[in-house]
């Protein structure tokens, strides 16, 4: 097993044991609705761990805002890196992924951290 093996399975386990329930809930855009102007959209959720805190001071900018919170989940836990388009719902509150920052070791990804807006 290689350093960035290793490495995801170290993440995947720390998150297991001190994060809590989340959805990450990817958004598809389907066809265009010409007679009501709209696309439909169809998801798929994967219910993983994460750990939720918030931005600090220092984060925010013209991207980030000092609501904003930051999720923190094991790569291997999802079946593929989320994006802006997808969404996180953690209790009944439905936040949209401003940011994706994957953390990876020789190539391989170990975490993905989510900047969330509710």
């Amino acid at each position: 097993m290689g350093l960035a093996q290793s490495l995801e399975k170290v993440a995947g386990t720390v998150i297991a044991k001190f994060g809590g329930d989340v959805t990450i809930r990817y958004v598809t855009a389907g066809t265009y609705n010409t007679a009501t102007g709209a696309s439909a959209e169809t998801t798929s959720d994967s219910v993983v761990k994460g750990v939720l805190e918030g931005v600090s001071k220092g984060e925010v900018n013209g991207l980030i805002q000092a609501e904003d919170k930051r999720l923190v989940v094991a790569a291997t836990d999802l079946p593929s890196a989320p994006g802006t388009k997808d969404k996180a719902v953690i209790g009944s509150v439905v936040y949209q992924i401003i940011t994706v920052n994957t953390v990876e070791q020789e190539g391989v990804a170990i975490t993905f951290e989510l900047i969330l807006r509710g």
